[in-house]
């Protein structure tokens, strides 16, 4: 079922948001200072491409640094793609099917938000159980 959902997540605005989100992590990878910046963008590249069957879990260790680069990040880029997320689920909420994709992009406006301080786990790793709910 995670496959089907994926697939059509993918036709419903998955392929043009991770291409946003690579876009970002491309010129983010302009400057040396903003190299961690893309790589988290990449990362949520390939959550937003594929996000069904995942999670976004907060990272224990994430301190006043994550915090920092969260602000940095919603300026530059997390704004503009947590929009994209927002059009996206007005969108997908228009129609039956869509609803739960559009909760989905919900979900993901706020990891577009803040990115730092969460990673990607697939649902089922160590320490991710299936009744987990993601972080909004």
């Amino acid at each position: 079922m995670r496959v089907i959902g994926n697939i059509l997540w993918l036709l419903l605005g998955g392929i043009e948001l991770a291409v946003g989100y690579a876009l970002a992590g491309l010129i983010s990878f302009v400057f040396i200072i903003t190299i961690p910046f893309g790589v988290v963008s990449f990362r949520l590249a390939g959550y937003a491409l594929w996000p069904f069957g995942r999670v976004l879990v907060r990272k224990p260790g994430a301190g006043v640094g994550s915090g920092l680069a969260n602000l940095v990040w919603i300026l530059i880029a997390g704004i503009w793609l947590a929009i994209g997320h927002l059009l996206a689920a007005f969108i997908n909420a228009i129609t039956i099917i869509g609803i739960p994709f559009a909760v989905a992009h919900l979900k993901l406006a706020g990891a577009a938000l803040t990115p730092f301080g969460h990673e990607v786990a697939p649902i089922g790793s160590a320490g991710v159980v299936a009744e987990v709910k993601p972080i909004r």
